[in-house]
């Protein structure tokens, strides 16, 4: 059986008028289709936006460290975020200061 265009969408002598741009409706959230994130995948991507909260911006070679510590289980995970949020609530640096590795 050969598809044609017809048969999956409008047919070109519509384009242009009213109404016929066949629009899709907003999802609906109650039938969305979970695709849950590996625990040790959320571990991660919460590290990169603690560090870049921080004023800590990983960096490429930071890959490694990040992936390891991702490994590492939730209540590791949730002492280094609390880590960092200390470091947050501690103010700016002091003035003319540098980080070490700059």
């Amino acid at each position: 059986m050969t598809a044609t265009v017809f048969e999956y969408g409008p047919p070109p002598s519509a384009a242009g008028q009213p109404g016929s741009d066949h629009l899709l409706a907003p999802p609906d959230p109650a039938t969305r289709v979970g695709s849950p994130i590996d625990p040790r995948d959320r571990r991660r991507l919460d590290l990169h936006a603690a560090l870049t909260a921080a004023g800590i911006p990983p960096r490429p070679e930071d890959r490694e460290a990040i992936e390891h510590l991702s490994a590492l289980s939730a209540g590791v995970n949730s002492t280094i975020h609390r880590w960092l949020r200390h470091t947050l609530w501690q103010g700016q640096p002091a003035p003319g200061a540098t980080r070490p590795d700059s």
